[in-house]
Order: C-alpha cells, then sequence, then structure tokens
C-alpha cells in the first residue's frame, strides 16, 4: 500500500510495523512531512521489498514481528548493500536499542515515538538528500 505526498520532493519511508493501528499512526505522522510511504507487516515483507528493487530513503522498523523481526530484517537489507537508506528501529522493550544498533540500524526511538523525534529524524534525512542531488 502507497501514498503519495503531493509536492515536488517527497521522502520514500517504508514503514515495517504489524500492528495495525501503530503503522496508521506512525503513517499519519510521516504524511505530515510529504512522505510517500510504503507499508510491510514483517521483516520478511520489507526484505522482499528490496529484493524486487525498490528503493527507500527511510525504513522505521518495529521489533518483534511475526516471521522475521526488525532486527533480522535490518541484518538482511545492509547485507543487499543497502548502506544509505537510514534504518531507524523502534519498540518498547528495553534491551531494543542495543539489539537494532549491533543489527545495523542507523538510530533507534522508543515507542510511543514523538513528533519532535520523527521530525529531527525527517530533517536529517531530507537535507541529506539535498545535499547529494547537488
Amino acid at each position: 500500500m502507497e501514498s503519495k505526498a503531493q509536492g515536488s520532493s517527497f521522502m520514500k519511508a517504508l514503514v515495517v510495523e504489524d500492528t495495525t493501528v501503530q503503522r496508521m499512526v506512525l503513517s499519519a505522522k510521516l504524511r505530515n512531512f510529504q512522505c510517500e510511504i510504503t507499508l510491510a507487516v514483517n521483516g520478511k515483507e520489507a526484505v522482499d521489498l528490496f529484493l524486487v528493487g525498490k528503493k527507500f530513503d527511510i525504513i522505521f522498523c518495529d521489533k518483534d514481528m511475526p516471521i522475521m523481526t526488525g532486527p533480522e530484517a535490518v541484518v538482511k537489507i545492509r547485507a543487499m548493500g543497502e548502506i544509505d537508506v537510514k534504518i531507524v528501529g523502534m519498540s518498547a522493550d528495553d534491551d531494543a536499542m542495543e539489539v537494532f544498533i549491533s543489527a545495523g540500524a542507523d538510530v533507534f526511538v522508543p515507542k510511543p515515538i514523538k513528533v519532535q523525534d520523527l521530525e529531527s529524524i525527517i530533517k536529517e534525512v531530507m537535507n541529506k538528500n539535498k545535499n547529494t542531488m547537488v
């Protein structure tokens, strides 16, 4: 499922989350930042998107999901050579930051995600994209 934001410079965001409500809430927040959103309900779906050639600017990845966990997906995505995509690990678990960072995520944010945290991550990626386009 994709939803495209209006405007010339939108970011491609992948939301990997098995809980419907969490997907909806994060998607709504991302739309406020003009993101084009693709949804995956587990790590395997996320990895499969990369296997068919999809590209994203940023991935928001939950930790505990059926079929393939977030950290497992991060390891596989990085192993495919996807080093330019910013990967954000998300979880309410106490040990999640260490697990995500060791798997190859760039940053970790605790759930529920605060709008300020989301905004700072999005702006960082947008600035990086502007600099690489020049």
